[in-house]
């Protein structure tokens, strides 16, 4: 099964999810503390300040306010220019209100990292790239231009050049170092976010296909007891109709019919209503179904166990559970994907222990990413000539993450390593020289018969649709 293309959200996606009111009440509490801090400035402090071009930069901010209010509805959510030109406006109204009262004289400065902040989390790169240019040009112009702050007596209110010129390093730096640190942070959370998304995507599919399958199979089991009565009434009725041929003739295509569904119904329920083999299977049998459909595209898939592990119809029955399914089919596909020739599957169990091992023959995995496979969207073994050889494979780098997650899931532990050198020149088709998968668990958490999810051997229980 080809792995399947999933919507995943980009940031300007993501930046539409932002709704207008939010960003208006987030203006409200800016507008009520510049409010405070300029009453407290005038009537606590005694400050000299223009208060008429202060009240008139923030009187601009609530009318702004008052008019998204208005005329927009309560659940409109910006898109990503509307929300660059609003974190843009705050922007250039703090810097107003900061060049009118002291520039970087004013301890308030620091809040010119806010706007960046916000854009680092919600925005595009690009669009952060142009807050934080903008605000490193507003700090700078305010570091040279501005209204001096003036006590009640008339004296300046400064603090010396070279703290001046301090300020404006730790703000040009804090806005280049939050930003990133936002902007990483928040892009490895929206990440993982999608990667997860995709995850329960793929588990639901296959539950829904497991799902299915015992559904086919009750209603073959429930649908055999009314054809059975339509073959005995039909049967009776062939022969007690032989003195009228026409209706003798419909009696047995009744009959003839309900042997036809019959055997249709036995086809589709072969396993029964609610046999154990809908909810476990032989450890190499599931290993088997996982791995179909990659079995036949050109590479040699070969199923082994290990013979110190005992007989082959000694191994464990395991729990048919989809999260084992998909999460093994989306291993051998990768090893499918990047093998030369063949891949193996080999299997080995103990007591305590269930481990399989998905060995490639190709240039296995570079060791700069061997620490972070599993990571969702860590493209892997995509050299120049993958790229050649394989220029249909356009993997997302979710296939293994899907993979670790799923199988960690069922209670397994993954490690990943490589056969060889991945970038040796003396690899061979056919040798166990590419990269190595190890799934390892605990037989408790899978076996059907032993442990903590057993069920009885030869009991099939009622199955509730």
């Amino acid at each position: 099964m080809a792995q399947p293309e999933f919507g995943l959200l980009d940031g300007q996606q993501r930046s539409n999810w932002i709704r207008l009111r939010t960003m208006i009440v987030l203006r409200w509490v800016a507008i009520v503390g510049q409010l405070i801090a300029l009453t407290v400035a005038q009537h606590l402090l005694g400050l000299q300040i223009e208060l008429g071009l202060c009240y008139l930069a923030v009187g601009i901010s609530a009318i702004g306010n008052l008019i998204a209010i208005f005329v927009f509805p309560e659940n409109k959510r910006l898109t990503e220019s509307e929300n660059l030109l609003m974190v843009l406006f705050d922007l250039l109204q703090l810097g107003f209100l900061l060049a009118l009262t002291g520039g970087l004289n004013n301890p308030f400065a620091m809040l010119m990292l806010g706007p960046v902040t916000i854009s680092a989390a919600v925005l595009t790169t690009r669009s952060t790239i142009l807050v934080g240019a903008t605000a490193i040009v507003i700090v700078t112009v305010l570091s040279e231009i501005h209204m001096p702050l003036r006590a009640k007596d008339g004296d300046v209110l400064s603090i010396p050049a070279l703290f001046v010129f301090g300020n404006w390093i730790a703000m040009v730096i804090a806005i280049c170092f939050i930003s990133l640190y936002s902007r990483r942070v928040t892009s490895e959370i929206h990440s993982m976010s999608d990667a997860l998304s995709a995850t329960q995507l793929a588990l639901s599919r296959e539950q829904k296909l497991t799902d299915l399958g015992g559904v086919v199979a009750a209603a073959a089991h429930e649908l055999g007891t009314p054809l059975a009565t339509i073959k005995l009434a039909s049967s009776e009725l062939i022969g007690e109709l032989t003195d009228q041929p026409d209706l003798q003739e419909d009696a047995a295509l009744i009959s003839q019919q309900a042997d036809r569904c019959r055997d249709i119904l036995r086809d589709m329920g072969r396993t029964g209503k609610d046999d154990l083999h809908m909810r476990q299977a032989p450890l190499m049998t599931v290993v088997q179904e996982a791995a179909e459909p990659h079995a036949n595209r050109g590479k040699s898939v070969l199923y082994t166990h290990d013979p110190d592990a005992g007989e082959e119809m000694d191994q464990p029955a395991i729990l048919r559970k989809p999260e084992i399914i998909h999460g093994l089919r989306n291993l051998v596909q990768n090893a499918v994907d990047f093998a030369r020739s063949t891949v193996w599957v080999e299997a080995h169990w103990t007591d305590d222990h269930i481990t399989l091992r998905i060995i490639d023959d190709g240039r296995g995995f570079p060791p700069q990413v061997l620490g972070r496979i599993g990571d969702p969207f860590v493209g892997h073994r995509k050299t120049n000539t993958d790229r050649a050889q394989r220029p249909e494979y356009n993997g997302m780098g979710l296939g293994l993450f899907i993979a670790k997650t799923l199988l960690e899931r069922s209670g397994a532990e993954l490690t990943f390593a490589n056969g060889a050198d991945p970038y040796g020149e003396h690899q061979q088709e056919g040798l166990h020289t590419g990269a190595i998968v190890k799934v390892t668990w605990p037989r408790g958490k899978v076996d059907a018969l032993n442990g903590e999810n057993s069920v009885k051997r030869g009991k099939n229980e009622k199955l509730t649709v």
